[in-house]
């Protein structure tokens, strides 16, 4: 069980420097040990004391050099002192060494050693002064240099008090006094360094320049205790004392590798800063009354002990005085001046604040409010001073002071190395001076209530809340977000959003509901409107329907404008009134609802300053279990698109049927696609016959389709396309149909201009809708390129122009209409006689043919209504100079009472099937056909 716990419970790692810090105290420890034992022989001692501390002082060199080579920044030059700090050092060893255990002879009273001992210092003392941090004034380069020689001066008399003074008496040779005394008083100047500048080091590499502060005083130490006179007659080389100047190469060496993780330290630095600093910054103030203390205190000694005050002790305590007086004289003006810099910042930032247009406002633990900048008079519309004292959650919309609330404990309770500020949106009370406040704005109080965004900021266990008014971009995005989710003339909701409400509808029905239903309506006859009205009226027109059908609805239901002059209605919580069980009872109700709208939409309409009428198509779907609302709105569409089919202005309820007859359009077009890359179709003509004579006056273009199955399909088969929103056909079946409409055309105008060729030229017709005529790709440029590329006269191409009702863009129509007529395009106008449209084309359209319409001709013969109203009709014909033909003439009869009425042409199995290509010319061949008075049956061609 313990193994297994140990295996999964990680055990803590060691620290990074663990093993290098254990290497060197056992290092240490061993040397000491040596030393303390005397390294068991005299010789061994001798090679310890001299090459031991040479090949440790080496290493220390080689470490920080090294360590300069690699790394780049600013304290590379300080190890490079240092390095040839501890060189200097480990050849002052090296040179000790070589007299006393190569030579085996007593180092003289002045040597190279004590050359390269001397030139340990200097260097150690840059090192300090680049490792320090910088003064950035001169000022503080002075009081650098004056804190520096109150601490040496404070050094130099106690040690001159205690030791150098004996040493400076003694009857011994000028070099050895001036040696014995240029140790001290080097170690004195690199001790008064290490401590002017331990209070002024920077705060990168905390620990690197610790550990070799801490090398240097560990190796000024023992040179001290070296020239003390007791320690310095009874010293020999590999002693105790070699111990300490050992443990500070050592640690001088290891120094540059303690902070190599730069970015721990530089988070040290940002943790500790606040806690270590103040601290520091205190002693390092007092350093230098401390080193005037210890020069008072030099003197007492003096005067204690019965001596004279000592000459040197007495101008070194001067001095140090002067440079304290000269210090606090300058400290005292660079106070002054930071005091009038800081005067001048606080009024720059008071003026920033008081000149903001953003309310400052400071808050203490408590919530209540310390401070509001003048700038609320302005936002708020209250004045700052009564702000003050109040706590802030009374100014908060109590609907959004939970999450505030929350929000600011949150922010309070994170690290301090955390966010330093947040962001905080809320509704703030405005005050009654606050312009365009509106009373009961937001629905809390008699004043309104604003948007503000704050950013708040710790103070003193407080809070800094920078605050500005936001209301006009929350009213802005709000409005955009309404803009997207609506529609801009009707103010209804749009399709997106509709849809996301049939969403909406269809998720919140429980298991086993059929509550809701879509409701697509179409306004059949706007199209009109627009081209008779004008745009302007047909807008205003939607705008009225859009109220209408709002009004018409109730409360729990959405309408909505899914775009044209299409709209939608979402009836939803027994809109249709019942449960699935009573579907009758659900239909019915549903369809009462939708006769209501259609009668209410389809009432006259005041637009553009006339009265118009308009109907209502529309299709209703219910929601069954598992439906989507793509489905939904699908099913409501395809049932409007056939109430639109079945007669417009009424209502049909979508049944599944409706979908597969859908499909089955689909596959239709999809197999047409096919055909016509195959090239399946073909043409045939029917012929136009004179009435009168019998003659064979021109041909009818029809194209046929003969499938791979050798089924033969007429454009009454094919040309039924799929319905898309608004039984509109789809792009890709708008692009079959032109597709079709251009090989129509062009295999009409090739074969025509074959038969011309071959000598039997005959005007041709072929029928185009008017939607492809007004079609980008059916331009009368397109036309004429066709009639030279083949070499047919325009005087042999007629052009049927059908379905010429208001919807197909009369404008365009007209205009595509008389440039053809302009390269000598004949113009036919088909189904004439059916109703108000062909009689407005007639009034606007360049036509030479008129079309009686084959419904008209089918009941000819036994209507004498009938009969009445084809006379007129060809009567109009012949009072406007135009040809007329008939349609569907199948019954001799029919041509009897057409001829009889004055019709010139007629076309229909009474005289002729459509014919294939070769009949064709076997017909023309023979010229004419048999009346049909003489012979009843159409004449079989062989």
């Amino acid at each position: 069980m313990t193994a297994s716990i140990g295996a999964v419970v990680p055990r803590p790692p060691l620290p990074a420097g663990f093993v290098p810090q254990l290497v060197l105290a056992v290092l240490c420890a061993g040397y000491a040990t040596g030393a303390a034992l005397g390294w068991g022989s005299s010789r061994i001692a001798l090679i310890m004391g001299d090459f031991g501390l040479s090949a440790a002082a080496f290493a220390a060199a080689f470490s920080c050099l090294y360590y300069a080579r690699i790394r780049q920044g600013r304290f590379r030059p300080a190890w490079l002192m240092f390095g040839v700090s501890s060189a200097m050092a480990g050849i002052g060893n090296g040179i000790w060494g070589w007299y006393e255990v190569v030579l085996r002879r007593p180092l003289p009273e002045v040597s190279v050693a004590d050359f390269f001992f001397l030139l340990f210092a200097p260097p150690a003392v840059i090192g300090l002064l680049v490792l320090a941090r910088r003064p950035v004034s001169r000022a503080g380069w002075i009081c650098l240099g004056l804190d520096t020689w109150l601490i040496g001066g404070s050094l130099l008399t106690i040690s001159w008090t205690l030791a150098l003074a004996h040493a400076a008496g003694d009857d011994e040779s000028v070099p050895r006094v001036a040696l014995s005394l240029a140790y001290p008083l080097l170690d004195i100047v690199l001790v008064s360094m290490v401590l002017a500048l331990h209070f002024r080091r920077t705060a990168a590499g905390r620990s690197a320049i610790n550990t070799a502060i801490g090398a240097l005083v560990l190796t000024v130490l023992c040179d001290a205790l070296f020239t003390s006179p007791l320690l310095q007659e009874q010293y020999r080389s590999g002693q105790l004392l070699d111990a300490g100047w050992f443990a500070g190469s050592v640690l001088l060496a290891y120094a540059p590798w303690v902070g190599r993780a730069e970015e721990a330290e530089e988070a040290e630095e940002s943790g500790q800063k606040e806690r270590g600093r103040p601290i520091a910054g205190h002693i390092g103030a007092l350093a230098p009354y401390l080193a005037a203390g210890v020069c008072t205190l030099g003197i007492l000694y003096n005067l204690l002990d019965g001596h004279s005050v000592d000459r040197v002790v007495l101008m070194t305590a001067c001095t140090v005085v002067l440079a304290l007086v000269v210090r606090q004289a300058i400290m005292l003006l660079d106070n002054i001046s930071l005091t009038q810099e800081l005067a001048q910042k606080e009024n720059h930032f008071r003026s920033l604040v008081q000149g903001s247009s953003d309310v400052i406002m400071i808050a203490a633990p408590s919530g209540v409010l310390r401070y509001v900048s003048p700038a609320a008079q302005g936002v708020y519309g209250t004045d700052p001073e009564e702000l003050v004292g109040c706590e802030l959650a009374g100014l908060i919309h109590p609907d959004d002071l939970g999450r505030v609330l929350h929000e600011v404990r949150r922010f309070l309770s994170a690290p301090p190395g955390g966010a330093r500020s947040i962001r905080i949106e809320c509704r703030f009370r405005a005050g009654r001076g606050r312009r365009g406040a509106r009373a009961g704005e937001g629905g809390y109080g008699e004043d309104g209530w604003l948007n503000v965004e704050s950013t708040v900021n710790r103070h003193h266990n407080g809070l800094i809340f920078n605050s500005r008014d936001v209301t006009e971009r929350v009213r802005l995005q709000a409005q955009l977000q309404h803009s997207a989710s609506h529609d801009a003339l009707t103010d209804l909701p749009n399709r997106a959003l509709f849809t996301e409400r049939v969403g909406h509808a269809l998720g919140g029905r429980r298991a086993g509901d059929a509550n809701a239903a879509v409701l697509f309506i179409d306004l059949d006859g706007f199209k009109a409107v627009n081209d008779t009205v004008g745009h302007a009226a047909g807008d205003e027109l939607l705008i009225q329907a859009g109220r209408r059908l709002q009004e018409s609805i109730r409360s729990g239901d959405s309408a909505a404008r899914l775009g044209g002059d299409e709209f939608a209605v979402l009836l939803v919580g027994g809109a249709a009134g019942e449960n699935r069980s009573d579907g009758a009872g659900r239909e019915r109700r549903t369809r009462e609802v939708a006769d209501r709208l259609r009668v209410r939409l389809s009432e006259p309409y005041t637009a553009g300053g006339v009265e118009v009428r308009v109907a209502a198509s529309i299709g209703v779907a219910f929601a069954e279990p598992g439906s989507t609302p793509a489905e939904l709105m699908r099913n409501a569409d395809l049932a409007m698109y056939r109430a639109k089919q079945a007669g417009k202005a009424r209502v049909e309820l979508y049944a599944p049927q409706m979908q597969a007859e859908v499909v089955r359009r689909i596959e239709m077009a999809n197999r047409l696609r096919s055909a016509l890359d195959d090239g399946q179709f073909t043409l045939v003509h029917q012929p136009v016959v004179e009435l009168s004579s019998g003659r064979l006056a021109a041909l009818s273009a029809q194209p046929r389709w003969r499938s791979a199955q050798g089924i033969v399909h007429t454009p009454a088969e094919f040309m039924q396309g799929p319905p898309d929103t608004g039984g509109r056909g789809s792009g890709q079946d708008r692009a079959r149909t032109a597709e079709l409409a251009r090989w129509l055309l062009e295999a009409t105008v090739e074969q025509a201009a074959a038969r011309y060729e071959a000598g039997m030229g005959i005007p041709v017709t072929v029928r185009m809708s008017a939607a492809r005529l007004t079609d980008r790709s059916m331009s009368p440029q397109l036309v004429e390129a066709l009639l030279m590329r083949h070499g047919l006269p325009p005087g042999a191409l007629t052009i049927e122009v059908a379905d010429s009702d208001a919807r197909a863009g009369m404008d365009e129509l007209e205009r595509r209409l008389v440039a053809l007529r302009r390269l000598g395009v004949r113009i036919a106008l088909d189904g004439f006689g059916s109703g108000h449209a062909a009689i407005a084309a007639l009034r606007r359209l360049p036509v030479d043919v008129l079309k009686l319409d084959r419904g008209l001709v089918d009941g000819l013969a036994e209507s004498p209504r009938l009969r009445a109203i084809a006379a007129g009709m060809i009567g109009i014909a012949g009072e406007l100079g135009l040809d007329s033909t008939a349609e569907g003439v199948d019954l001799p009869e029919q041509a009897e009472v057409l001829r009889a009425l004055g019709c010139r042409h007629a076309q229909g199995m009474a005289y002729c099937e459509p014919l294939e290509e070769e009949r064709v010319r076997d017909a023309l061949a023979l010229g004419a056909f048999a009346l049909p008075e003489e012979d009843a049956s159409a004449i079989a061609l062989t």
